[in-house]
């Protein structure tokens, strides 16, 4: 069997890799992690047109391949450790044709480790749209390698490229990039006799940044250090040097190739745009306005997929109950693992909406809008530029958004957004919100068009936000460190979004969700169901014989209701019953019930858990026959000392807030510890997230009750 030929794509940020990615590997694709990093490897398999299969990696965007992050020191590690497992057979590296000569910078040092190389020139329609003509035979020509014009977004040029890859061996001769050698001769000479190496660049970067290798033993990692200590080989100054050669090198070789006939102004239309949507008054309130008319979707437009999924549920447990056989099994199948899990599956509209938005959002440029704007108010409570990013990533999930605030090159910068990340609402609350929503706020719209539930949603994500802004400019003065932070970012033109990306991202992202949280959902489930289900054997034989006297000589309708009272006692006696009895004067004082105090533990484990912890306990206590919905058992809920609802406007807000601020994600504290490299982190994020939770759901339910 041949073995897959292996492809990394490499490129800068913002050069369209990723959607070629896409759309060379389609569905063909897993989510790993690179070797000895926790940073997100994306491989996706294709067949080339001779039938050979290659396995695409798709390697994190840098403008050098000297990195300014972790993410980017990958992109080295990759290319020039020939036992780096994911170490390509071939790179396929994508330019911005847009702005050629800086994207050319890194070709140029690619081509120099001696790898085989095709030049792939991304957004020719743009280029076009800009009046720029490319003269791609030329270039081609010029650096002696196949160079292919594409549009991705436009899916076109994707059969020349794969044709290209399977002619790659008729390639002319692949020249070098620039004449490194004279950089540093007599260190570059050192380290090639010390590495047995024939590549004087390969020479050169391992003298630069040989720490990024771990495959190489300890005795030459200090045996480099003495060369470089030997020929004053100062790094910064190298680096300066080559990058000032290259450019002198690209402008001979992009000579006569790009002719600008002036047809169009570059980005103009974008900078029209921009004079809007990131104006210091007007900006932000588009953003407000675009963040409302989120949230309102995603009540407005899932109410109708979520009561169907709500009633086929409910139609499946009653189905089940009638017509399976009696015991453990069933009731453990249809109370336990079905009620769980469909309080997971109800929710897939609204992730899916909210994916949507996000993919939108990204995908026109305007979220890099976004990240712009809010520089300038982050860098006032302490954050930097760059620790945008990550928070407005919180909104899907703070796992990756935590991983990405590696990018973050001051050291204080990027533990204060660690710190303060998890607090930005992630679509894991989204349940959360939108079940407590819909308890406690009236399906009503004001002035006829703004939805009151949808608003409510709106201000529970300002609420996090705001509340991780105020964190932050505490730990500004808390944390000390001597660094300067500055913010440098490119700002993509506007494009149309592609709408099969866009459902793609939503297919993917819910698929996940569902996946992930359904594992943890089942398995606390089952186990909630067998502590719901069994208690201490003396108490149970007390109640069931307390019933069994009441009940003989009943008519039948009081005979259910006693039904229904047995069920609710027992669950009260039950393990799971003494367990929230236990915390019960801990969270009275928020407006809690032992019930709410159970789903509170259970959702240290994932946030989400609270819908199926609800779901389980409802289902097993029974209730009214005529409510068949868990969010129906629930609102009719009430509490057996005072006759009142369980879940009134304030503790259903008291609730929601402690969901806000809770750090209620065991994934999320892992990966904090395993950035931070210490348990001092994630410790006193926990320990400061709770109390902030507890504080601030006792000072709303003491004021709203």
């Amino acid at each position: 069997m041949v073995a897959a030929l292996k492809i990394a794509l490499v490129g800068n940020p913002n050069t369209g890799k990723s959607t070629l990615f896409n759309l060379l590997t389609g569905l063909h694709q897993k989510i790993g992690n690179f070797p000895g990093i926790t940073v997100d490897k994306k491989i996706g398999y294709c067949k080339l047109p001779n039938k050979q299969a290659a396995e695409i990696i798709d390697l994190p965007g840098t403008y050098s391949l000297y990195p300014k992050s972790k993410d980017e020191s990958i992109v080295f590690q990759a290319l020039a450790d020939k036992q780096n497992p994911v170490h390509p057979d071939l790179v396929v590296l994508v330019a911005d044709a847009t702005n050629l000569r800086r994207n050319l910078l890194l070709y140029s040092q690619v081509a120099d480790l001696g790898l085989p190389v095709i030049l792939v020139l991304n957004m020719m329609d743009m280029a076009k749209k800009e009046g720029l003509e490319i003269d791609v035979n030329l270039l081609a020509q010029r650096l002696g390698i196949q160079v292919v014009a594409i549009s991705a977004r436009g899916n076109s040029g994707l059969d020349e490229l794969k044709n290209a890859i399977v002619n790659r061996s008729t390639m002319a001769t692949q020249l070098a990039g620039a004449d490194v050698s004279v950089l540093a001769p007599d260190a570059i000479t050192a380290a090639q006799g010390l590495l047995n190496a024939d590549n004087e660049y390969y020479a050169l970067q391992m003298l630069h940044q040989h720490q990024h290798i771990s495959n190489i033993p300890l005795g030459v990692h200090q045996e480099l250090d003495k060369i470089k200590v030997q020929a004053e080989f100062e790094s910064s100054k190298q680096q300066a040097a080559e990058t000032i050669s290259r450019y002198r090198y690209l402008s001979t070789i992009l000579t006569g190739v790009i002719k600008d006939t002036g047809a169009a102004r570059k980005f103009g239309f974008s900078d029209k745009i921009d004079s809007v949507l990131t104006h210091k008054i007007w900006g932000f309130a588009i953003f407000i306005f675009i963040l409302f008319f989120i949230f309102n979707a995603i009540f407005s437009w899932s109410t109708y997929p979520m009561d169907l999924i709500e009633t086929s549920f409910a139609w499946l447990t009653e189905y089940g109950h009638a017509h399976l056989p009696e015991g453990l099994l069933t009731d453990l199948f249809l109370d336990g693992i079905l009620a769980g899990l469909g309080g997971v599956v109800i929710f897939i509209p609204q992730i899916a909406i909210l994916f949507a938005f996000i993919s939108i959002l990204e995908d026109t440029g305007y979220m890099a809008r976004v990240t712009f704007m809010m520089d300038k108010i982050m860098s006032k409570f302490g954050l930097s530029g760059k620790s945008v990013v990550p928070m407005i990533g919180s909104l899907a999930c703070a796992v990756p958004s935590i991983m990405s605030a590696r990018n973050i090159e001051s050291w204080k910068d990027r533990i204060i957004t660690i710190m303060v990340a998890p607090l930005v609402s992630c679509a894991a609350r989204l349940p959360v919100y939108t079940l407590l929503i819909s308890l406690i706020i009236p399906k009503e719209h004001l002035f006829g068009f703004i939805n009151l539930q949808g608003l409510t949603l709106m201000g529970m994500y300002l609420i996090s936000i705001f509340a991780a802004v105020i964190v932050a400019f505490v730990m500004k003065f808390l944390i000390k460190a001597k660094e300067k932070s500055y913010f440098i970012m490119e700002l993509p033109v506007y494009r149309m979004p592609r709408w099969k990306n866009v459902v793609y991202t939503m297919y993917e992202k819910s698929k996940t969700f569902v996946v992930e949280a359904g594992k943890v959902i089942i398995a606390i489930s089952i186990v909630l169901w067998v502590l719901a289900t069994y208690g201490p054997p003396s108490r149970f034989e007390a109640i069931d014989k307390k019933y069994a006297e009441i009940e003989a000589g009943q008519d039948s309708v009081r005979i259910s209701t006693l039904e229904r009272d047995h069920s609710a006692e027992r669950l009260e006696n039950s393990y799971a019953g003494i367990l929230g009895h236990a915390i019960e004067p801990a969270i009275r004082p928020l407006g809690f019930d032992w019930k709410i105090g159970i789903a509170l533990i259970t959702s240290f484990a994932a946030r989400e858990a609270f819908v199926g912890t609800m779901a389980t306990i409802y289902s097993v206590e029974g209730g009214d026959e005529n409510v068949d919905t868990i969010r129906g058992k629930m609102e009719a809920a009430t509490n057996s000392q005072t006759g009142l609802k369980v879940f009134t406007f304030a503790t259903g807000f008291s609730l929601m807030l402690f969901y806000a601020f809770a750090m209620q994600c065991m994934s999320t504290v892992a990966v904090v510890y395993r950035e931070t490299k210490s348990w001092r982190w994630p410790m006193i994020q926990v320990v400061y997230m709770t109390v902030l939770a507890y504080v601030a759901s006792l000072i709303a339910y003491q004021l709203l009750k």
